[in-house]
């Protein structure tokens, strides 16, 4: 039976807040599309008339979809090649969702979206829905078919289990403009003094290329060995070039709402890297270059305004 014209509106009125779900549940923008379509078509199968509350009806079935999703991605994360790290959002992307609270901003915050890989699905799920969308627990216990005394302990084991117990600092985009530039000078800077001076003590650096992408299968960890690693990593060479595609263009950006340097080749997103800030300097440096993750990315980029690079890599 097609849908009227007003249920096909309904859907897309909610569409934005689906994705926003979908993505923190998935870490991916590819697989969150892929899934509100596919509550769109159950949607469409579905008698529309009889539903009582049809916001409810879309984040359960979302929601049920991400976790089977969630299941399959486990697995093949398991052979996947080196680190894996969530696709980057950059700053203005709908689909990082909600933004008015700390708590939002933080459950799409590279670093929490990383830490999330600690949970279990139903885990994974009451988090997000309670510290992101302030879903009530009676409406989670609903959609995931529990309690609501079990949501509740959910809840509180999942934000235990996702705190690092870093406190992260909130920054404007003025604020993360200056970090921006302030690591890029030091990273181009050949030495790595100025590097450790911004680090914490306990930097950990990680990189996600896929296969695709040269990226060491371990972390760095240390001020010392992350700062090494950055001053070759901007060191310029004829290889880093070649295998870039040309000169990547670096500009200072925020993906996930931290601090983030993009790397453009021609108008393609080549490198998003992600700083987490605390309070004692740069506790993280996260650096997707694989390809198939950053292509929501470059699609982006193509109607940003970005201004002139800081600096013109390798």
């Amino acid at each position: 039976m097609p849908l009227a014209g007003n249920d096909v509106d309904r859907f897309e009125a909610a569409r934005p807040r689906l994705e926003a779900i979908a993505y923190r549940l998935l870490g991916s923008a590819a697989e969150a599309e892929d899934v509100v379509q596919e509550t769109f078509l159950r949607w469409h199968a579905t008698d529309v008339d009889r539903i009582e509350v049809p916001e409810a009806w879309l984040a359960k079935v979302l929601t049920n979809l991400c976790l089977n999703q969630l299941a399959s991605a486990r697995a093949r994360r398991e052979i996947y090649v080196g680190q894996w790290l969530p696709e980057p959002l950059l700053a203005g992307d709908p689909m990082l969702g909600p933004a008015e609270t700390a708590e939002q901003r933080e459950s799409v915050s590279y670093a929490v979206l990383t830490l999330m890989e600690r949970l279990s699905t139903t885990e994974r799920a009451v988090y997000v829905l309670r510290e992101a969308f302030a879903y009530p627990h009676r409406e989670i216990a609903e959609i995931l078919d529990i309690t609501e005394a079990a949501s509740q302990q959910i809840f509180h084991r999942a934000k235990q289990h996702v705190s690092d117990g870093k406190a992260r600092t909130a920054i404007d985009e003025s604020a993360a403009r200056r970090i921006v530039e302030e690591f890029l000078a030091a990273a181009a800077s050949g030495r790595t003094e100025p590097l450790v001076r911004l680090l914490t003590d306990d930097a950990v650096s990680i990189g996600d290329g896929g296969g695709k992408v040269p990226a060491r299968a371990k972390a760095f960890q240390g001020a010392v060995a992350v700062a090494k690693f950055l001053r070759g990593l901007f060191k310029p060479g004829e290889a880093k070039r070649a295998l870039a595609g040309g000169t990547p263009e670096l500009y200072a950006w925020t993906a996930n709402g931290d601090p983030a340097v993009v790397a453009v080749v021609d108008g393609r997103v080549v490198g998003v890297i992600c700083l987490e800030l605390t309070a004692d300097g740069i506790a993280a440096v996260r650096s997707q270059v694989n390809p198939d993750k950053l292509v929501r990315a470059t699609a982006h980029w193509a109607v940003a305004d970005p201004g002139e690079p800081l600096l013109r890599a390798f």
